[in-house]
């Protein structure tokens, strides 16, 4: 359903992906109504992969135009964003999961740091109510470097001029996961990404149990390999390509080598494996506000760095078995 939009305001316009449940997307929806828009205008579209959506459009469309489009089940979260930005008029572009609750100063406070260098502007994440430890630690990880020029963000949140996002491209189509990281990279040959504290927004679906935090790292895992074709690695994201490789690889090696009565090798193999997981460890717990107990962290990343690493491995595998069926 459409709404009239006040044309006398600046645009903006969210473009929300969505697939599966409708209660978060509720939620992002009332959310985005209850934004200040002081001399902004608001649309959103919503590109849903499901066939029909049960939720009464009319209720929240008193200070917003909301367009819902659907997309084939197929198709990658990049299609649906560009998909999204091809029916969108806004001058200002909002990209948002359908899992996100804003703050209501988000619009305002964003588009106060949008500028000819701060091309990109994302919200620091905040705790839901009651949040579990795994989600304390998530959210510590998303705002290590808050009101800061960043390498890449997430594409949970992002707010750009529609021109900014004309000049990248779009969003890779081909890749599964790890879009964001691209799509944002390719941004910042234009300018800066910026991480604000200035406003915030509650991951309603985040990570809160361990061992399905390491089921969706495997998925995620599969598009390591190829989010790297075709652009440039800055130094910062070896590290989060390499480790969890060196640490899975490394455990592996030790346990075999007790197995064989290598035992040299396997004081090598485990050094490598703790070091790994030191480092990574200790720069969490620095960088933490409050101190996160050293437990949960190591907990973290024993189970992330193996399901990157097998996700990592199942997409190569993947993509070999495209390259034969291809000849």
């Amino acid at each position: 359903m459409m709404s009239n939009i006040d044309n006398r305001k600046i645009l903006c316009s969210f473009i929300i992906p969505h697939l599966g449940r409708e209660n978060m997307l509720i939620d992002t929806l009332e959310s985005i109504s209850l934004l200040e828009s002081g001399s902004f205008a608001i649309e959103v579209i919503v590109v849903t992969k499901n066939e029909t959506l049960l939720f009464d459009a009319a209720k929240l469309s008193k200070k917003m135009s909301i367009l819902v489009k659907h997309a084939a089940i197929d198709v990658t979260i990049s299609t649906q964003r560009n998909m999204g930005f091809e029916a969108s008029k806004g001058d200002l572009i909002a990209f948002l999961d359908a899992d996100i609750y804003l703050a209501n100063n988000w619009l305002i406070e964003l588009s106060k740091l949008l500028d000819n260098s701060k091309k990109v502007i994302s919200a620091i994440q905040k705790d839901s109510e009651n949040a579990p430890p795994l989600e304390v630690l998530k959210t510590q990880l998303c705002n290590a470097n808050s009101d800061s020029n960043v390498d890449f963000l997430p594409g949970s949140n992002l707010l750009m001029a529609r021109d900014t996002f004309i000049i990248s491209g779009g969003f890779p189509e081909h890749l599964v996961t790890c879009e964001d990281y691209v799509f944002t990279q390719k941004v910042s040959e234009q300018g800066f990404l910026y991480l604000t504290s200035e406003s915030s927004y509650i991951h309603l679906g985040e990570d809160k149990e361990y061992l399905k935090m390491a089921k969706k790292e495997i998925w995620r895992g599969q598009s390591n390999l190829s989010s790297l074709k075709g652009r440039k690695i800055s130094l910062s994201e070896y590290p989060s390509f390499i480790a969890p490789s060196v640490f899975t690889i490394g455990l592996i090696l030790a346990v075999l080598c007790v197995a064989l009565t290598f035992y040299s090798a396997m004081f090598i193999s485990a050094f490598m494996s703790f070091f790994i997981l030191g480092i990574y460890t200790l720069r969490l717990r620095k960088i933490s506000t409050p101190k996160l107990p050293y437990i949960n962290i190591i907990k973290f990343y024993s189970l992330y760095f193996p399901a990157r690493t097998w996700g990592t491995i199942l997409g190569l595998m993947k993509s070999v078995r495209v390259g034969s069926h291809s000849k």
